[in-house]
């Protein structure tokens, strides 16, 4: 895994324009000095106050590791309020949306440092994609059974199992059963377009 330091030099429409003064602020807010916040996130002072002046951009397991030392969300990080954000979510109000075979409800609301769905997999689709991506991820088979490899491990889980893991982790999701399975699926990542929140990077191997 590459150093918790890697990250990207301001330019021109940076990724993140608004977190350099959120950092500092958030960093002050949780009475943390910036030896003591950098040492906390594996960082060196100087590239945490880089950060801070918007000299470099923060890379995505940055921006999680400082959201959990601050007690904040990687959205307040980026300078996202909560104004008009509904706390209930109603099945009438679930729009699907078809991603790569698969089918995928909003079950929480955007904007969020997490984001909840609920996910419909057919037998045979994305059996063969890797999926690492930074954040933690937490599942449960609502019907149907899951195949779910995890590194080296291979694990089949039923309805009512869950599984709780460091989304670095390569992992597959594939259904056992030719009627498909459905899943309730919470990530702990930056909000994205939902395939590539759940698809993330991959890589095709053979399982």
């Amino acid at each position: 895994m590459s150093s918790p330091e890697t990250g990207r030099p301001a330019g021109p429409a940076a990724a993140f324009p608004a977190v350099a003064p959120q950092l500092r602020a958030l960093r002050r807010r949780a009475s943390l000095t910036l030896e003591a916040a950098a040492r906390e996130a594996g960082l060196s002072p100087a590239h945490l106050s880089r950060l801070e002046t918007g000299q470099r951009q923060p890379s995505l397991p940055v921006l999680l590791s400082l959201a959990r030392i601050y007690g904040t969300t990687v959205s307040e990080l980026l300078g996202e309020t909560a104004a008009g954000r509904d706390a209930v979510i109603r099945a009438a109000g679930m729009e699907p949306t078809a991603a790569g075979g698969w089918t995928y409800w909003q079950a929480g609301a955007s904007g969020r440092g997490m984001q909840a769905l609920r996910v419909r997999v057919p037998y045979g689709s994305q059996g063969d994609i890797v999926r690492v991506h930074p954040g933690e991820e937490w599942l449960y088979v609502l019907k149907g059974r899951l195949r779910l490899r995890l590194g080296d491990g291979l694990h089949r889980l039923g309805p009512g199992d869950s599984a709780h893991f460091d989304s670095l982790t390569p992992h597959r999701i594939a259904a056992e059963d030719p009627d498909g399975l459905e899943l309730l699926f919470v990530h702990t990542l930056l909000q994205s377009p939902t395939a590539t929140l759940c698809l993330g990077p991959t890589s095709e191997e053979a399982p």
